[in-house]
């Protein structure tokens, strides 16, 4: 797994100052996100379709990453010809829905309530209507958008993602090679290394690694380096 050896910089000169405030083994480093855990959503993109009195709906569930995948997304799939594209999309706890046109309330939200049901996560639904010159009213509208909307979350192959956790272990250098075996058999990812701590012989390393692994990772360090570490975790 490639190594990026980094030079005094912006962020040694934060990890320093930790070293310079650190009384036990354990560090708290302050964190920008607050959605650590694993969620569950759609591992690619899936169309259901049905008429409802001469209309034509079309559901497209697809995985996003974050709100900023949300105009891509709605712009690869709505359809200009059709007569509404009413989408909702959820992002960890942001929500969000359209309505496009419909009358208010009557085609974002029963999107919106459909992937609140389905436990799905960082999901987008669009929906589109060609209208059949037949009007369902406000509870066929709302039967209608909330129904295709919920089938095509229903048939969607999901998975479970589980959130990463950046992590840092003072280690002296002649213990780095146990510590990449031991890392690596983790799946840790993006792993960076630092030798100018301003201690002798200590090096420090970054990774993320699975929020579920960290007290086993942190286990099986002390375990196979036989030594006194120190840790650093968000």
């Amino acid at each position: 797994m490639p190594v990026s050896i980094t030079v005094p910089s912006t962020q040694h000169r934060v990890f320093a100052s930790l070293f310079a405030i650190a009384k036990a083994n354990k560090t708290t480093m302050a964190s920008t996100s607050s959605s650590v855990g694993a969620f569950t959503t759609i591992q690619e993109r899936v169309t259901f379709e049905k008429e409802i009195k001469k209309s034509k709906f079309i559901a497209i569930a697809g995985p996003i990453a974050d709100e900023k995948s949300v105009m891509s997304f709605l712009s690869q799939v709505r359809d200009p010809r059709a007569t509404h594209n009413c989408w909702a999309y959820k992002v960890g706890d942001q929500y969000r829905s359209n309505d496009d046109g419909e009358p208010s309330g009557t085609a974002g939200k029963p999107i919106q309530t459909a992937i609140d049901s389905s436990g799905i996560d960082r999901v987008m639904v669009v929906v589109i209507r060609h209208f059949g010159g037949i009007k369902l009213g406000t509870g066929g509208l709302v039967r209608a958008y909330g129904g295709v909307a919920s089938e095509c979350l229903r048939n969607a192959p999901t998975c479970l993602v589980k959130t990463k956790v950046p992590m840092g272990v003072e280690v002296p250098f002649d213990l780095l090679g146990v510590l990449y075996h031991q890392v690596q058999s983790f799946h840790v990812e993006d792993i960076k290394q630092d030798y100018d701590t301003g201690k002798d012989g200590i090096s420090m390393v970054t990774f993320k690694v699975d929020f579920d692994q960290v007290d086993k990772l942190e286990d099986a360090l002390k375990a196979n380096c036989n030594r006194e570490l120190k840790f650093y975790m968000r």
